[in-house]
């Protein structure tokens, strides 16, 4: 039976694969009183709707088309029809090629301004070392123009693609915050690939305007839904940094992303932190392949790199899941990211289950972002409730940490249960600290939950011989994702210096 009153009768004399009708057996059949329809079942032609380019690098672009789960799920999106179509992404850079051949098409001048000069137009400054490559370079990664005969393509390739100058000057607090609240009812996402140096021995962050901006982003971007703030989580991999130094990947405000190798490997420049969300490919050893995208005088590269490569395909993937639905709030855009990023094929060492059951790591966050996932998940979205921030406080002013030994303080929470605050299941957490020390780098912060979820919030690093400590720095966890806020957290500080 096919369907109700539907039936396929076969006959073991007929040929399977003739091109002739089997006229006797019709015969027989439609004469059949209980007999209404009767129709020769033929085999027809049906192709698999692969999506293939004939852009000269697309086979090239293994993160996006090399399937059994090590793609991102790219394709599948693509082939449900989600092209980013309507979606406007910024990155916020050195300026991006406007009239890139491969950009032109997607090339969007409201999502566009040179904050350095003061001008409409963020075209980078040329000169013989080529330095102003890296905005041109992330904006094709986005939104490349598929199928013109031209270099590689887009994440998402439909999608509308502008560029903010402002990294090929005095960067300052007003540049900063210039450029993250240019336009926001119109851009959709922003995609930012910079940060404070990863030497191993900064702490910085926004300051006050650009902490207005993204604030001022999150409430009053796309309507009240949110800007979506897309983040590299940092290059400081060899120096030993931690991204949870960095105040944009370890804002709450900002999507932060690492990156994984060709192999599935922790890329010699990764920050491990606790604050990163997700993960997507980008370079790694000599032997492993790197990424595809435009390239300055309009120009193709194989060679992209970095975390800096990661945001802008986190980017593209964000734009997919909102042309799914464009309702979706800053905050849903994280939900989604967390539900359905994938651990598999990741490796690491850390990788440990929090209180809810899902896989979390400092190097990888919840694993390898997943278009198809995203987008189905995303068209059928709740909105999640109003965000809710329970805050308690250590009632004790102040503890020494001893050289070579630990404090552990333990602070109950309720999460504010009974008040208009209360705090049920987790989202982001921060421990605000301030220390002094006479090496900071020795300092190492652990945050444990009531689930038993441990964080670390701040790892070793070795070149940190700073005695400026902290003040008020606020240490941010996505390891708690889903959890319950009441019970008792553990924070313990450890002092690893000899004396």
């Amino acid at each position: 039976q096919i369907m109700p009153d539907f039936y396929h009768i076969q006959h073991k004399k007929v040929a399977k694969r003739s091109i002739y009708a089997s006229k006797s057996h019709q015969v027989a059949l439609a004469a059949e009183p209980q007999v209404k329809w009767i129709e020769q079942q033929i085999s027809k032609h049906r192709v698999k709707r692969n999506v293939n380019f004939n852009d000269p690098k697309w086979t090239m672009m293994w993160y996006l088309n090399r399937g059994h789960g090590l793609d991102m799920n790219v394709r599948r999106a693509w082939e449900r029809g989600y092209t980013g179509q309507g979606v406007v992404v910024t990155i916020l850079d050195d300026g991006i090629e406007r009239d890139h051949p491969d950009l032109r098409r997607n090339y969007d001048d409201q999502a566009s301004y040179d904050v350095n000069d003061h001008d409409p137009d963020p075209t980078p400054r040329y000169d013989y070392t080529n330095e102003n490559r890296h905005g041109t370079r992330c904006a094709g990664e986005v939104a490349a123009e598929k199928d013109n005969l031209i270099c590689s393509v887009g994440v998402a390739y439909d999608a509308s693609i502008g560029g903010v100058r402002m990294l090929d000057g005095d960067v300052t607090d007003s540049v900063e915050a210039q450029s993250l609240s240019h336009n926001p009812q119109h851009i959709h996402v922003y995609s930012a690939s910079w940060g404070p140096d990863d030497d191993g021995r900064t702490v910085d962050g926004p300051a006050t305007l650009a902490r207005k901006a993204f604030f001022d982003g999150i409430t009053k971007g796309r309507g009240g839904l949110g800007s979506i703030f897309v983040w590299a989580s940092g290059n400081g991999g060899r120096d030993g940094d931690s991204c949870n130094c960095d105040g944009y990947t370890n804002s709450i405000y900002t999507l932060s992303i690492s990156s994984a190798t060709e192999n599935g490997n922790i890329p010699w420049y990764s920050e491990a932190c606790s604050s990163t969300l997700a993960t997507t490919y980008s370079s790694g050893s000599s032997m492993e392949r790197q990424i595809v995208t435009t390239d300055l005088r309009r120009g193709c590269t194989e060679t992209h790199t970095g975390t800096s490569a990661s945001a802008p395909l986190a980017a593209g993937l964000c734009a997919l899941a909102l042309q799914a639905n464009s309702m979706l709030t800053w905050r849903d855009m994280q939900h989604i990211v967390v539900m359905t990023a994938k651990p598999e094929n990741l490796r690491a060492q850390d990788w440990l289950i929090n209180g809810i059951g899902r896989k979390v790591s400092h190097s990888f966050g919840y694993g390898l972002m997943d278009a198809a996932e995203m987008v189905s998940l995303a068209k059928n979205w709740t909105t999640v409730p109003k965000q809710q921030v329970c805050e308690i406080r250590y009632p004790e002013k102040s503890r020494v940490v001893p050289p070579n030994s630990r404090v552990t303080a333990a602070l109950y929470s309720t999460g504010c249960e009974g008040r208009n605050n209360h705090v049920k299941y987790l989202e982001h957490v921060q421990a605000r600290v301030t220390l002094t020390s006479d090496r900071r780098g020795e300092i190492q912060i652990f945050l444990t939950s009531p689930m038993g979820t441990r964080s670390t919030l701040l790892a070793r690093r070795t070149r940190d011989t700073s005695q400026d400590g902290f003040s008020n720095w606020a240490f941010m966890t996505t390891h708690n994702w889903g959890e319950f806020a009441k019970g008792t957290w553990m924070l313990e500080i450890e002092n690893g210096a000899s004396a």
